[in-house]
């Protein structure tokens, strides 16, 4: 019992001063304090897969979970965009977008970071999962939606899409990052103009986004992900109750459909993009999430799928 006081009172001024760096970055970005980051490092690409001088089939957008912290992918989320760029060579896939980051600042650049990760690097996870919070919240939403859906449009012109040019862009996005790809819609209509498909896998988001731009929206989800479960527990606007929010809106219109990827779990050696473990038809789950999303992006640019299995 003594241990569980002593880290309640250890963790309690750190999830403060959390939230209050969380809100900084959106109200520097909204005071116009800081400019958001617009360039990468060397050897970051705008875009992967095809080639720049002829229109692709459809931009895809990777959000990542909340292990994002560098303009390069993470572990797990770099296997789901090496599997879907081999298995849609037609795509361009961007996965440097920084999705708890409204001045689009990788955390891990900062110096003051740099020495956290190395010494206390649970607080990276604690500083994105308040992100999350904060863009969740209804003070900061709007901001927030417009800070990150402004970083993804500017990625995607320097990536090469050209506005009202009727090409698709996919947000890919992956727990916590479904809070941004929902809030992210409006903007990058506004900006783009562009046919809007969002996925969500595994998706943590409050449901309060209007999804009206949105072509449509697909959620991947399973029985054994407790971590989505809690989201539609703690966000009353996923309630069915709450008729008028954005998620349940789309749902009455037929907007949302949802693939069930049982029995993988949100983490672990059975999530939903592990390399080994398999299925009864001797796929891997990570194959198994790649024919989906990708059966889902041709479904919408009109590319026949490759796979002759169907998707879940």
């Amino acid at each position: 019992m003594n241990d569980i006081v002593l880290w309640i009172c250890a963790l309690g001024p750190v999830l403060i001063a959390e939230g209050l760096l969380a809100r900084y970055e959106v109200l520097a970005y909204s005071a116009g304090w800081r400019d958001p980051v617009t360039e990468l490092p060397d050897g970051v690409p705008y875009a992967r897969g095809a080639a720049p001088d002829s229109p692709p089939a459809a931009y895809l957008v990777y959000l990542d979970g909340i292990g994002k912290r560098r303009f390069r992918d993470t572990r797990d989320g770099g296997q789901l965009v090496k599997a879907v760029l081999a298995g849609a060579p037609e795509l361009r896939v961007l996965g440097q977008v920084q999705p708890y980051s409204p001045l689009a600042d990788p955390l891990a650049d900062r110096p003051v970071w740099a020495w956290l990760r190395r010494h206390v690097g649970l607080l990276l996870f604690l500083h994105n999962v308040m992100q999350v919070f904060v863009a969740a919240d209804h003070r900061y939403r709007p901001l927030y939606n417009r800070a990150v859906g402004s970083q993804i449009a500017t990625q995607l012109r320097l990536a090469g899409y050209e506005p009202d040019s009727g090409v698709p862009v996919v947000l890919l996005s992956y727990s916590g990052g479904a809070q941004v790809a929902t809030g992210a819609i409006d903007e990058l209509h506004t900006q783009l103009r562009a046919p809007l498909v969002v996925i969500t896998l595994g998706g943590f988001h409050n449901g309060a986004n209007d999804l009206t731009h949105a072509t449509h929206v697909y959620q991947l989800t399973s029985a054994g992900d407790r971590i989505e479960r809690v989201g539609t527990w703690i966000f009353p606007q996923r309630w069915s109750l709450f008729r008028r929010s954005g998620w349940n809106r789309a749902l009455r219109a037929g907007r949302i459909t949802v693939h069930r990827l049982d029995p993988a779990t949100h983490l672990g050696p059975r999530s939903y993009i592990s390399p080994d473990t398999r299925l009864p038809d001797g796929r891997t789950y990570l194959d198994r999430t790649t024919d989906t999303v990708i059966g889902i992006v041709r479904a919408h640019h009109g590319t026949p799928t490759t796979t002759d299995r169907p998707l879940p």
